[in-house]
């Protein structure tokens, strides 16, 4: 089955005949689904890019973001049912690495779909990570987005486009902050950890970590670069994910 464009969650990249692998990429805290944009054709002609559009912005800034992986993961797993004839990846830089295995654990346990591979990026392990306050001011906010390397700092400096983004970015903090994993719960399909290797937050031990919930293989990848070093490297990593879904039946 082919993905329309009516489903206001996902954005499709569509391959010129049926794709052979589906992958699924959810962006990173304060991030939206442009960020993957420039991947939309780049994985072959048998690989269809689908990036999921988070609420609070973009074509979604209307709406009302959310403020919780579990509720996101709820909503992206059931919009992603009428397209499971597909074998499905997932791949989730940062924050959309904790969504991407939730979104896993729920296609499995209520659909009884494992994904082909389980790609994570720049995340700690799930048993790694606990819950926090998330209390940071407007100021705050803006300093911790620009010491990551994230969203665009020239848009932030503009009153007016920083006051639409803002509450998005807010919200994606806060889910962060509170999401606490259940630990120990594995997942049926191979894990890949990719991590840069000047990261100032997770280091690659902390993805390593990842090995624990993947008792079907895992494998890391560690690339040159910082929290975002996805989009210096982007040709490097494309390639390894080419190649890694190749490997798959």
């Amino acid at each position: 089955m082919a993905l329309g464009t009516e489903s206001i969650w996902l954005r499709a990249y569509p391959t010129a005949a049926p794709p052979r692998t589906r992958l699924l990429c959810l962006p990173h805290a304060g991030g939206s689904a442009s960020f993957f944009h420039s991947w939309g054709n780049a994985l072959g002609d048998d690989v269809e890019v689908v990036a999921v559009r988070y609420p609070g912005r973009q074509e979604r800034i209307a709406e009302e973001p959310v403020d919780d992986i579990e509720l996101l993961a709820d909503s992206i797993s059931a919009e992603l049912v009428p397209c499971l004839d597909t074998p499905l990846a997932l791949f989730g830089h940062s924050m959309g690495a904790s969504l991407a295995y939730e979104i896993a654990l729920r296609l499995e346990a209520r659909h009884g779909v494992v994904p082909a591979a389980l790609m994570v990026s720049c995340r700690k392990a799930p048993h790694l990570l606990t819950p926090r306050t998330a209390a940071l001011t407007d100021d705050g906010l803006i300093d911790e987005v620009r010491r990551l390397g994230g969203t665009d700092s020239a848009l932030l400096a503009e009153p007016e486009l920083r006051e639409l983004i803002l509450p998005a970015i807010r919200a994606d903090f806060s889910a962060v902050a509170r999401y606490a994993a259940r630990p120990g719960v594995p997942v049926g399909c191979p894990v890949i950890g990719y991590v840069g290797d000047s990261d100032p937050d997770v280091g690659p031990e902390a993805v390593r970590a990842w090995g624990r919930v993947a008792p079907r293989g895992f494998d890391l990848k560690v690339l040159a670069g910082g929290h975002f070093y996805l989009v210096d490297r982007r040709a490097e990593l494309i390639a390894d994910i080419r190649a890694r879904l190749a490997r798959n039946p």
